[in-house]
Protein backbone atom coordinates (compact mmCIF):
# COMPACT_ATOMS: atom_id res chain seq x y z
CA UNK A 1 0.00 0.00 0.00
CA UNK A 2 1.39 3.35 -1.00
CA UNK A 3 0.29 6.50 0.64
CA UNK A 4 1.19 10.00 0.02
CA UNK A 5 2.71 11.50 2.99
CA UNK A 6 1.90 15.58 3.13
CA UNK A 7 5.52 15.95 5.19
CA UNK A 8 7.71 14.52 2.41
CA UNK A 9 5.63 15.85 -0.42
CA UNK A 10 5.95 11.80 -1.77
CA UNK A 11 3.79 8.49 -2.29
CA UNK A 12 5.56 6.34 0.29
CA UNK A 13 4.77 2.98 0.90
CA UNK A 14 2.93 2.52 4.21
CA UNK A 15 5.33 0.60 6.73
CA UNK A 16 4.07 0.35 10.54
CA UNK A 17 6.00 1.01 13.34
CA UNK A 18 4.73 -1.85 15.27
CA UNK A 19 3.45 -4.92 13.38
CA UNK A 20 0.53 -5.84 15.53
CA UNK A 21 -1.17 -2.17 15.48
CA UNK A 22 -1.79 0.74 13.31
CA UNK A 23 -1.80 4.41 15.10
CA UNK A 24 -4.38 6.63 13.69
CA UNK A 25 -4.86 9.47 14.83
CA UNK A 26 -7.99 12.03 13.22
CA UNK A 27 -8.28 15.94 14.18
CA UNK A 28 -12.15 16.13 15.34
CA UNK A 29 -14.39 18.99 15.20
CA UNK A 30 -14.46 22.00 17.27
CA UNK A 31 -18.48 21.12 18.32
CA UNK A 32 -19.93 25.02 18.14
CA UNK A 33 -22.06 23.87 15.36
CA UNK A 34 -23.21 21.68 12.58
CA UNK A 35 -20.14 20.55 10.60
CA UNK A 36 -20.87 21.37 7.03
CA UNK A 37 -20.58 18.89 4.14
CA UNK A 38 -16.66 19.96 3.24
CA UNK A 39 -15.69 19.48 6.70
CA UNK A 40 -17.51 16.02 6.19
CA UNK A 41 -15.49 14.83 3.17
CA UNK A 42 -12.21 14.91 5.16
CA UNK A 43 -13.57 12.50 7.66
CA UNK A 44 -15.50 10.83 4.99
CA UNK A 45 -11.86 9.76 3.24
CA UNK A 46 -10.07 9.45 6.63
CA UNK A 47 -12.69 6.68 7.36
CA UNK A 48 -12.22 5.24 3.73
CA UNK A 49 -8.75 5.21 4.69
CA UNK A 50 -9.51 3.28 8.07
CA UNK A 51 -11.35 0.47 6.47
CA UNK A 52 -8.93 0.11 3.34
CA UNK A 53 -6.15 -0.55 5.84
CA UNK A 54 -8.62 -3.02 8.41
CA UNK A 55 -9.59 -4.56 4.82
CA UNK A 56 -5.82 -5.36 4.24
CA UNK A 57 -5.55 -7.35 7.21
CA UNK A 58 -4.03 -4.12 9.86
CA UNK A 59 -5.51 -4.07 13.39
CA UNK A 60 -6.28 -0.27 13.44
CA UNK A 61 -6.36 1.86 16.58
CA UNK A 62 -8.39 5.36 15.52
CA UNK A 63 -8.29 8.39 18.23
CA UNK A 64 -9.94 11.51 17.41
CA UNK A 65 -10.52 14.30 19.69
CA UNK A 66 -13.71 16.93 20.09
CA UNK A 67 -12.71 20.17 20.37
CA UNK A 68 -15.03 21.69 23.26
CA UNK A 69 -12.42 24.28 24.27
CA UNK A 70 -9.11 26.70 23.51
CA UNK A 71 -10.01 26.87 19.67
CA UNK A 72 -10.01 30.70 18.74
CA UNK A 73 -11.79 32.22 15.67
CA UNK A 74 -8.15 32.97 14.28
CA UNK A 75 -6.10 29.74 14.04
CA UNK A 76 -2.94 32.19 15.01
CA UNK A 77 -4.26 32.08 18.75
CA UNK A 78 -6.98 35.37 18.37
CA UNK A 79 -9.80 36.27 18.64
CA UNK A 80 -12.67 34.96 20.66
CA UNK A 81 -13.08 31.14 21.14
CA UNK A 82 -15.22 29.50 19.13
CA UNK A 83 -17.36 27.33 21.96
CA UNK A 84 -18.11 30.52 23.70
CA UNK A 85 -19.72 32.20 20.83
CA UNK A 86 -21.75 29.08 20.09
CA UNK A 87 -23.05 29.54 23.36
CA UNK A 88 -23.94 32.89 22.95
CA UNK A 89 -25.32 32.55 19.75
CA UNK A 90 -27.91 30.05 21.27
CA UNK A 91 -28.15 31.13 25.03
CA UNK A 92 -26.71 28.09 26.34
CA UNK A 93 -23.68 26.67 28.90
CA UNK A 94 -20.64 25.92 26.77
CA UNK A 95 -21.08 22.13 27.73
CA UNK A 96 -24.38 21.99 26.32
CA UNK A 97 -23.02 23.46 23.35
CA UNK A 98 -20.49 20.67 23.21
CA UNK A 99 -22.96 17.89 23.93
CA UNK A 100 -25.31 19.04 21.21
CA UNK A 101 -23.18 19.28 18.67
CA UNK A 102 -21.23 15.93 19.00
CA UNK A 103 -24.10 14.30 19.15
CA UNK A 104 -24.99 15.78 15.81
CA UNK A 105 -21.89 15.48 14.22
CA UNK A 106 -21.96 11.70 14.86
CA UNK A 107 -25.03 11.32 13.33
CA UNK A 108 -24.08 13.14 10.55
CA UNK A 109 -21.67 10.33 10.14
CA UNK A 110 -23.87 7.44 10.52
CA UNK A 111 -25.82 9.03 7.54
CA UNK A 112 -22.96 8.91 5.64
CA UNK A 113 -21.54 5.72 7.20
CA UNK A 114 -18.54 7.18 9.24
CA UNK A 115 -17.28 4.87 11.04
CA UNK A 116 -17.03 6.16 14.76
CA UNK A 117 -13.72 6.09 15.88
CA UNK A 118 -12.12 3.31 18.58
CA UNK A 119 -11.78 6.63 20.94
CA UNK A 120 -13.09 10.02 21.18
CA UNK A 121 -12.06 11.73 23.65
CA UNK A 122 -13.40 15.54 24.44
CA UNK A 123 -10.36 18.17 25.21
CA UNK A 124 -11.82 18.96 28.24
CA UNK A 125 -10.78 15.41 29.89
CA UNK A 126 -7.56 15.61 28.96
CA UNK A 127 -5.85 18.88 31.16
CA UNK A 128 -3.74 16.96 33.43
CA UNK A 129 -2.18 15.64 29.82
CA UNK A 130 -1.57 19.48 28.96
CA UNK A 131 -0.12 20.52 31.76
CA UNK A 132 2.36 18.13 32.25
CA UNK A 133 3.61 18.33 28.34
CA UNK A 134 3.81 22.38 29.16
CA UNK A 135 5.61 21.88 31.96
CA UNK A 136 8.59 19.89 30.20
CA UNK A 137 8.75 22.39 27.50
CA UNK A 138 9.08 25.22 29.81
CA UNK A 139 11.89 23.40 31.82
CA UNK A 140 13.44 22.17 28.75
CA UNK A 141 13.36 25.81 27.41
CA UNK A 142 11.19 24.99 24.53
CA UNK A 143 8.58 27.14 26.23
CA UNK A 144 8.09 30.66 27.72
CA UNK A 145 6.00 33.09 29.90
CA UNK A 146 4.90 36.34 28.72
CA UNK A 147 1.83 38.38 29.53
CA UNK A 148 0.23 36.01 31.69
CA UNK A 149 0.16 33.04 29.14
CA UNK A 150 2.62 30.18 28.08
CA UNK A 151 3.88 30.61 24.44
CA UNK A 152 6.06 27.90 22.48
CA UNK A 153 9.35 28.97 21.35
CA UNK A 154 9.69 28.02 17.56
CA UNK A 155 13.25 29.84 17.67
CA UNK A 156 14.47 26.88 19.35
CA UNK A 157 13.77 24.60 16.02
CA UNK A 158 15.99 23.58 13.52
CA UNK A 159 12.94 23.12 10.99
CA UNK A 160 9.48 24.49 11.88
CA UNK A 161 7.76 25.14 8.60
CA UNK A 162 7.30 20.82 7.60
CA UNK A 163 4.58 21.01 5.29
CA UNK A 164 5.37 23.87 2.67
CA UNK A 165 9.02 25.95 1.98
CA UNK A 166 6.65 29.38 3.33
CA UNK A 167 8.23 33.10 3.50
CA UNK A 168 8.36 33.72 6.68
CA UNK A 169 7.05 37.42 6.16
CA UNK A 170 3.86 35.79 4.20
CA UNK A 171 2.46 33.97 8.10
CA UNK A 172 2.65 37.54 9.75
CA UNK A 173 -0.07 37.21 12.37
CA UNK A 174 -1.75 40.73 11.66
CA UNK A 175 -1.96 39.55 7.47
CA UNK A 176 -5.50 38.77 8.23
CA UNK A 177 -8.06 42.04 8.49
CA UNK A 178 -8.70 42.66 11.77
CA UNK A 179 -6.26 40.49 13.53
CA UNK A 180 -4.28 42.18 16.11
CA UNK A 181 -0.58 40.70 16.54
CA UNK A 182 -0.03 39.39 19.70
CA UNK A 183 3.04 41.64 21.15
CA UNK A 184 3.58 38.85 23.92
CA UNK A 185 5.50 36.52 21.30
CA UNK A 186 9.17 36.51 20.94
CA UNK A 187 8.41 36.11 17.52
CA UNK A 188 5.27 35.96 15.08
CA UNK A 189 5.53 32.11 14.71
CA UNK A 190 5.37 31.32 18.50
CA UNK A 191 2.40 29.91 19.43
CA UNK A 192 0.53 29.58 22.60
CA UNK A 193 0.30 26.41 25.10
CA UNK A 194 -1.99 27.80 28.25
CA UNK A 195 -3.96 30.48 28.22
CA UNK A 196 -4.60 32.75 31.27
CA UNK A 197 -7.61 34.65 32.48
CA UNK A 198 -5.04 37.93 32.20
CA UNK A 199 -5.86 37.52 28.29
CA UNK A 200 -9.34 36.37 28.27
CA UNK A 201 -11.13 36.97 31.28
CA UNK A 202 -14.90 35.87 29.94
CA UNK A 203 -13.81 32.54 29.13
CA UNK A 204 -16.52 29.98 30.64
CA UNK A 205 -14.14 27.37 31.24
CA UNK A 206 -10.95 27.54 33.27
CA UNK A 207 -8.78 24.78 35.42
CA UNK A 208 -5.58 25.79 37.97
CA UNK A 209 -2.25 25.44 36.60
CA UNK A 210 1.11 26.58 37.73
CA UNK A 211 0.92 29.72 35.67
CA UNK A 212 -2.45 30.31 36.59
CA UNK A 213 -6.27 30.02 36.03
CA UNK A 214 -6.79 29.51 32.70
CA UNK A 215 -7.20 26.68 29.78
CA UNK A 216 -4.92 25.25 27.14
CA UNK A 217 -4.41 25.85 23.41
CA UNK A 218 -6.12 24.30 20.83
CA UNK A 219 -2.63 23.06 19.39
CA UNK A 220 -1.49 21.19 22.63
CA UNK A 221 -4.81 19.35 22.88
CA UNK A 222 -4.30 17.19 20.01
CA UNK A 223 -1.06 16.02 20.65
CA UNK A 224 -1.71 15.87 24.80
CA UNK A 225 -5.28 13.13 23.75
CA UNK A 226 -2.42 11.07 20.79
CA UNK A 227 -0.15 10.72 23.84
CA UNK A 228 -2.42 9.41 26.20
CA UNK A 229 -4.69 6.89 23.63
CA UNK A 230 -1.36 6.48 20.87
CA UNK A 231 1.80 6.39 23.16
CA UNK A 232 4.89 8.24 22.30
CA UNK A 233 4.15 7.42 18.20
CA UNK A 234 1.78 7.82 15.48
CA UNK A 235 1.87 5.70 12.51
CA UNK A 236 -0.72 8.09 10.51
CA UNK A 237 -2.28 12.19 11.49
CA UNK A 238 -5.15 13.14 9.34
CA UNK A 239 -6.87 16.13 8.65
CA UNK A 240 -7.97 18.91 6.42
CA UNK A 241 -5.31 20.61 4.15
CA UNK A 242 -6.26 23.79 6.36
CA UNK A 243 -4.94 22.14 9.26
CA UNK A 244 -1.40 21.68 7.69
CA UNK A 245 -0.20 24.97 9.05
CA UNK A 246 -0.33 26.31 11.37
CA UNK A 247 -2.25 23.50 13.70
CA UNK A 248 -0.33 20.13 12.46
CA UNK A 249 2.89 22.66 11.99
CA UNK A 250 2.75 23.30 15.69
CA UNK A 251 1.59 19.74 16.54
CA UNK A 252 4.77 18.32 15.31
CA UNK A 253 6.99 21.29 17.03
CA UNK A 254 5.85 20.73 20.65
CA UNK A 255 5.44 16.70 20.42
CA UNK A 256 8.40 16.13 19.20
CA UNK A 257 10.44 18.57 21.39
CA UNK A 258 8.64 17.16 24.23
CA UNK A 259 9.17 13.21 23.28
CA UNK A 260 12.80 13.85 21.70
CA UNK A 261 12.42 12.05 18.41
CA UNK A 262 10.16 11.77 15.67
CA UNK A 263 6.42 11.71 16.52
CA UNK A 264 4.56 10.61 13.01
CA UNK A 265 5.45 9.23 10.08
CA UNK A 266 2.70 9.26 7.42
CA UNK A 267 0.36 12.86 6.99
CA UNK A 268 -2.68 12.76 5.25
CA UNK A 269 -4.29 15.66 4.52
CA UNK A 270 -7.70 16.32 2.42
CA UNK A 271 -8.41 19.00 0.34
CA UNK A 272 -11.33 21.48 -0.08
CA UNK A 273 -14.43 20.99 -1.03
CA UNK A 274 -15.06 24.33 -3.11
CA UNK A 275 -18.18 25.86 -3.80
CA UNK A 276 -18.41 28.37 -7.54
CA UNK A 277 -17.40 30.84 -5.31
CA UNK A 278 -14.05 29.28 -3.62
CA UNK A 279 -13.42 27.08 -0.20
CA UNK A 280 -17.10 26.54 1.70
CA UNK A 281 -16.57 27.78 5.39
CA UNK A 282 -19.25 28.75 7.87
CA UNK A 283 -18.06 32.31 7.99
CA UNK A 284 -19.00 32.67 4.02
CA UNK A 285 -22.44 31.66 5.35
CA UNK A 286 -21.98 28.67 2.70
CA UNK A 287 -23.29 26.17 5.24
CA UNK A 288 -24.64 23.15 3.73
CA UNK A 289 -25.13 20.20 5.87
CA UNK A 290 -26.14 17.01 5.56
CA UNK A 291 -29.70 17.16 6.92
CA UNK A 292 -30.20 20.17 4.61
CA UNK A 293 -29.05 17.82 1.95
CA UNK A 294 -31.96 15.45 3.09
CA UNK A 295 -34.78 18.25 3.60
CA UNK A 296 -33.85 18.82 -0.49
CA UNK A 297 -34.62 14.59 -1.39
CA UNK A 298 -30.69 13.76 -1.42
CA UNK A 299 -29.61 10.47 0.36
CA UNK A 300 -26.76 11.12 1.88
CA UNK A 301 -24.93 8.25 0.96
CA UNK A 302 -25.55 10.14 -2.94
CA UNK A 303 -23.11 12.73 -1.12
CA UNK A 304 -20.52 10.05 -0.04
CA UNK A 305 -20.49 8.94 -3.80
CA UNK A 306 -19.97 12.44 -4.89
CA UNK A 307 -17.14 12.32 -2.77
CA UNK A 308 -15.36 9.00 -3.89
CA UNK A 309 -15.68 9.96 -7.33
CA UNK A 310 -12.91 12.04 -6.76
CA UNK A 311 -9.24 12.06 -5.13
CA UNK A 312 -9.00 13.23 -1.60
CA UNK A 313 -5.63 15.40 -2.80
CA UNK A 314 -7.92 16.77 -5.30
CA UNK A 315 -10.43 20.15 -4.75
CA UNK A 316 -14.01 19.15 -4.98
CA UNK A 317 -16.47 21.57 -6.83
CA UNK A 318 -19.82 21.24 -5.18
CA UNK A 319 -22.52 22.16 -7.73
CA UNK A 320 -26.37 21.26 -7.05
CA UNK A 321 -26.05 19.75 -10.58
CA UNK A 322 -22.67 17.43 -9.56
CA UNK A 323 -24.94 16.47 -6.87
CA UNK A 324 -28.07 15.76 -8.94
CA UNK A 325 -25.73 13.68 -11.48
CA UNK A 326 -24.45 12.00 -8.38
CA UNK A 327 -27.76 11.06 -6.84
CA UNK A 328 -28.89 9.78 -10.20
CA UNK A 329 -25.64 7.79 -10.95
CA UNK A 330 -25.74 6.43 -7.15
CA UNK A 331 -30.06 5.19 -7.49
CA UNK A 332 -28.75 3.76 -11.07
CA UNK A 333 -26.26 1.69 -9.44
CA UNK A 334 -28.43 0.32 -7.02
CA UNK A 335 -31.33 -0.25 -9.06
CA UNK A 336 -28.59 -2.44 -10.98
CA UNK A 337 -27.52 -4.49 -7.76
CA UNK A 338 -31.32 -5.16 -7.13
CA UNK A 339 -31.78 -6.59 -10.16
CA UNK A 340 -29.39 -9.30 -9.65
CA UNK A 341 -30.34 -12.59 -7.86
CA UNK A 342 -29.08 -13.82 -4.49
CA UNK A 343 -28.20 -17.52 -4.50
CA UNK A 344 -27.55 -18.10 -7.94
CA UNK A 345 -24.96 -20.62 -8.24
CA UNK A 346 -21.70 -21.14 -6.00
CA UNK A 347 -19.11 -18.27 -5.74
CA UNK A 348 -16.75 -18.11 -9.30
CA UNK A 349 -13.35 -17.72 -7.03
CA UNK A 350 -11.19 -17.30 -10.23
CA UNK A 351 -13.48 -14.29 -11.06
CA UNK A 352 -13.29 -13.07 -7.02
CA UNK A 353 -9.85 -13.26 -6.73
CA UNK A 354 -9.29 -11.15 -9.71
CA UNK A 355 -11.42 -8.45 -9.69
CA UNK A 356 -10.63 -8.05 -5.63
CA UNK A 357 -6.89 -7.87 -6.43
CA UNK A 358 -8.40 -4.50 -9.27
CA UNK A 359 -9.76 -2.97 -6.05
CA UNK A 360 -7.34 -3.80 -4.25
CA UNK A 361 -4.46 -2.11 -6.55
CA UNK A 362 -6.57 1.04 -7.33
CA UNK A 363 -7.18 1.66 -3.34
CA UNK A 364 -3.49 0.94 -2.34
CA UNK A 365 -2.50 3.38 -4.87
CA UNK A 366 -2.96 6.37 -2.27
CA UNK A 367 -6.25 5.81 -2.07
CA UNK A 368 -7.59 5.87 -5.40
CA UNK A 369 -11.86 6.02 -4.83
CA UNK A 370 -12.12 7.45 -8.56
CA UNK A 371 -11.16 3.78 -9.90
CA UNK A 372 -12.53 1.63 -6.84
CA UNK A 373 -15.88 3.04 -7.93
CA UNK A 374 -15.11 1.72 -11.25
CA UNK A 375 -13.87 -1.72 -9.85
CA UNK A 376 -17.86 -2.07 -8.30
CA UNK A 377 -18.91 -1.49 -12.81
CA UNK A 378 -16.39 -3.94 -13.48
CA UNK A 379 -17.51 -6.35 -11.41
CA UNK A 380 -21.16 -6.23 -12.97
CA UNK A 381 -19.48 -6.86 -16.38
CA UNK A 382 -17.76 -9.35 -15.15
CA UNK A 383 -18.24 -12.70 -16.94
CA UNK A 384 -19.49 -14.43 -13.96
CA UNK A 385 -23.08 -15.16 -12.26
CA UNK A 386 -24.91 -13.47 -10.07
CA UNK A 387 -23.94 -14.81 -6.35
CA UNK A 388 -19.86 -14.04 -7.76
CA UNK A 389 -20.72 -10.52 -8.51
CA UNK A 390 -23.15 -9.48 -5.05
CA UNK A 391 -19.90 -11.29 -3.06
CA UNK A 392 -17.50 -8.78 -5.21
CA UNK A 393 -19.78 -5.88 -4.34
CA UNK A 394 -20.56 -6.47 -0.72
CA UNK A 395 -16.44 -7.04 -0.42
CA UNK A 396 -15.80 -3.93 -1.99
CA UNK A 397 -18.70 -1.97 0.31
CA UNK A 398 -17.14 -2.97 3.46
CA UNK A 399 -14.28 -0.23 2.27
CA UNK A 400 -16.38 2.49 -0.10
CA UNK A 401 -19.05 2.13 2.64
CA UNK A 402 -22.53 2.62 0.30
CA UNK A 403 -24.82 0.09 1.97
CA UNK A 404 -24.74 -1.41 -2.05
CA UNK A 405 -26.76 -4.80 -0.73
CA UNK A 406 -28.51 -3.12 1.75
CA UNK A 407 -30.08 -0.92 -0.48
CA UNK A 408 -30.57 -2.93 -3.27
CA UNK A 409 -32.61 -5.09 -0.97
CA UNK A 410 -34.80 -2.43 -0.22
CA UNK A 411 -35.30 -2.06 -4.04
CA UNK A 412 -36.56 -5.57 -4.29
CA UNK A 413 -38.88 -5.54 -1.48
CA UNK A 414 -40.61 -2.34 -2.43
CA UNK A 415 -40.70 -3.39 -6.17
CA UNK A 416 -42.37 -6.52 -4.53
CA UNK A 417 -44.79 -4.68 -2.60
CA UNK A 418 -45.82 -2.69 -5.66
CA UNK A 419 -46.40 -5.29 -7.52
CA UNK A 420 -48.63 -6.79 -5.03
CA UNK A 421 -50.34 -3.68 -4.65
CA UNK A 422 -50.60 -3.80 -8.47
CA UNK A 423 -53.64 -6.84 -8.13
CA UNK A 424 -55.69 -4.56 -5.64
CA UNK A 425 -55.34 -1.02 -7.53
CA UNK A 426 -56.75 -2.25 -10.74
CA UNK A 427 -53.39 -4.07 -12.31
CA UNK A 428 -51.71 -0.75 -11.66
CA UNK A 429 -47.64 -0.64 -10.88
CA UNK A 430 -46.25 2.38 -8.96
CA UNK A 431 -42.06 2.09 -8.42
CA UNK A 432 -39.91 4.90 -7.31
CA UNK A 433 -37.74 5.22 -4.02
CA UNK A 434 -39.50 4.04 -1.54
CA UNK A 435 -41.80 6.69 -0.41
CA UNK A 436 -45.44 5.03 0.78
CA UNK A 437 -46.62 8.35 0.54
CA UNK A 438 -45.35 9.32 -2.46
CA UNK A 439 -46.07 6.01 -3.69
CA UNK A 440 -49.95 7.23 -2.84
CA UNK A 441 -49.81 10.22 -4.98
CA UNK A 442 -48.06 8.77 -7.68
CA UNK A 443 -51.45 5.73 -7.78
CA UNK A 444 -54.38 8.14 -7.51
CA UNK A 445 -52.96 10.31 -10.66
CA UNK A 446 -52.58 6.74 -12.39
CA UNK A 447 -55.79 5.98 -11.23
CA UNK A 448 -57.25 9.17 -12.28
CA UNK A 449 -55.82 9.35 -15.52
CA UNK A 450 -57.27 5.44 -16.09
CA UNK A 451 -60.62 6.75 -15.26
CA UNK A 452 -60.66 9.66 -17.85
CA UNK A 453 -60.18 12.24 -14.80
CA UNK A 454 -57.53 14.25 -16.49
CA UNK A 455 -58.10 17.57 -14.73
CA UNK A 456 -57.36 15.58 -11.20
CA UNK A 457 -54.71 13.89 -12.89
CA UNK A 458 -53.03 16.90 -13.52
CA UNK A 459 -53.17 18.34 -9.88
CA UNK A 460 -51.18 15.58 -8.49
CA UNK A 461 -48.62 16.19 -10.98
CA UNK A 462 -49.11 19.67 -9.92
CA UNK A 463 -48.39 18.83 -6.30
CA UNK A 464 -45.80 16.17 -6.87
CA UNK A 465 -43.49 18.64 -9.24
CA UNK A 466 -43.74 21.49 -6.25
CA UNK A 467 -42.25 18.56 -4.10
CA UNK A 468 -39.14 17.95 -6.56
CA UNK A 469 -40.93 14.88 -7.98
CA UNK A 470 -40.49 13.85 -11.47
CA UNK A 471 -43.58 11.36 -12.72
CA UNK A 472 -42.95 9.05 -15.94
CA UNK A 473 -46.04 7.15 -16.95
CA UNK A 474 -45.37 3.61 -18.00
CA UNK A 475 -47.43 0.62 -19.82
CA UNK A 476 -47.73 -0.60 -16.37
CA UNK A 477 -48.38 2.64 -14.40
CA UNK A 478 -46.22 5.04 -13.76
CA UNK A 479 -42.35 5.28 -12.01
CA UNK A 480 -41.25 8.52 -9.98
CA UNK A 481 -38.04 10.20 -9.15
CA UNK A 482 -37.10 13.22 -6.83
CA UNK A 483 -35.45 15.52 -9.36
Amino acid sequence: MYLYNSASRRKEEFVPNHPDIVKMYTCGPTVYHFAHIGNLRTYLMEDVLEKFLRYEGYNVKRVMNITDVGHLSSDGDTGEDKMLKGARREHKSVMDIARFYTDAFFDDCRKLNIKRPDVVEPATSCIDAYIRIITRLIDTGYAYRAGGNVYFDTSRLERYYIFNDYDAEDLAVGVREGVEEDTNKRSKNDFVLWFTQSKFEDQALKWDSPWGVGYPGWHIECSGISMKHLGEDLDIHCGGIDNAFPHHTNEIAQSESYLGHKWCNYWMHVLHLNSNTGKMSKSKGEFLTVSLLEERGYDPLAYRLFCLQSHYRKNLVFTWENLDNAQGTYQKLIARIAALTPGEGPVDQEVFGAQREKFRKALGNDLNTSLGVTALYDALKASANDETKLALLADFDQVLGLSLLEKAADRREAEAKAKAAASSAGGIVVTGEGDPAIDALVLRRAQAKKARDFAQADSIREELRAMGVEVTDTKEGASWRRV
